[in-house]
């Protein structure tokens, strides 16, 4: 269900006195108009995926929640900002909420957008890639995509029936079905939440992982060259950033909140590393559950890594 354009949350202070310098993202959101802004927002408003994968539910909330914390930052390098409203799952209807969000994103690419997704269970990766997978298609494009997760998690489940755990299964399985060169790399894997049966099928599939004890400030560097090289090698990037990747203290607001958890600092600083590569073409922020986020610290978060990628998307 389609969701249009909601004003409510982009309410903020005005610093009149200060001009054009000194404006904030509730001033440069916009409904869609007839030309596309550099980057688009769109809302998955769904936790079927999260509830069929047994977490605690809540992540519907996630989009509008975003939203809040993202009106009053600092709209550094962004003068307009396209924002679709939000798709919402009715009920269980999970792999139609999926298409439904697929089409909106993939309408706002073909527009030349950098497409945001505001999650919502880590569901809608599936949907962010089939978007950017038929923009490809429509183009006639078959250069490989790389897929950068921040992530604690590999989200590679066999199950047969889609969830918040299967995504980059699914989206391995179908470019495989479709002789498209896809990477995966995920960065943040706890080896306590991760099966051997999920480690074992990373393998079998070339998925390139970074354990969260290995990813530390101190290995900054080798980190960012080893990111780099991974980007090079791929046309066209999505990068997805799970919050449930970071501590706890840092995001209580997921469906499963990490118990050692990485550098959120390092997460940025990382993902600044693929966004100046040019190459990213869409990207979603997800797993965000405004029930359980204390002082809004998860959406205040989310928010950052929402204007980190829309200024590096704007400044293209």
């Amino acid at each position: 269900m389609k969701r249009g354009f909601d004003p409510a949350p982009w309410t903020g202070r005005v610093d009149a006195a200060d001009g054009e310098a000194a404006r904030r993202w509730h001033q440069v959101v916009r409904a869609p108009g007839k030309t596309a802004a550099a980057v688009t927002l769109a809302g998955f408003a769904c936790d079927a995926g999260v509830r069929r994968n047994r977490g605690r539910p809540g992540a519907a909330g996630g989009p509008q929640a975003l939203r809040r914390a993202l009106a009053g930052l600092a709209a550094h390098g962004v003068d307009a900002v396209d924002d679709l409203g939000d798709v919402a799952c009715d009920g269980d209807a999970l792999e139609d909420a999926q298409q439904e969000y697929a089409s909106l994103a993939a309408g706002a690419l073909d527009a030349g957008s950098l497409v945001i997704g505001l999650g919502g269970g880590h569901e809608i990766a599936w949907a962010s890639y089939r978007a950017l997978a038929g923009m490809l298609e429509r183009r006639g494009d078959g250069g490989a995509i790389g897929v950068v997760n921040f992530d604690a998690h590999f989200d590679l489940r066999g199950d047969a029936r889609a969830s918040s755990g299967t995504p980059f299964r699914q989206i391995l399985d179908d470019a495989a079905a479709r002789s498209r060169r896809v990477g995966y790399r995920v960065l943040g894997i706890s080896r306590w939440s991760n099966t051997e049966a999920l480690f074992q099928r990373a393998r079998e599939r070339g998925v390139e992982w970074v354990e969260d004890v290995e990813f530390r400030a101190d290995q900054h560097a080798a980190l960012a060259e080893d990111l780099r090289a991974f980007v090079h090698r791929h046309e066209r990037i999505y990068l997805t950033i799970c919050l449930d990747a970071l501590p706890a203290s840092a995001a209580p607001g997921v469906s499963a909140p990490a118990a050692l958890g990485v550098d959120p600092l390092l997460v940025e600083r990382l993902a600044g590393e693929v966004l100046t590569s040019g190459r990213v073409a869409i990207a979603d922020v997800a797993e965000l559950n405004p029930e359980f986020d204390i002082d809004g610290r998860t959406a205040r978060l989310a928010a950052r890594y929402v204007a980190l990628i829309a200024a590096a998307a704007a400044q293209r």
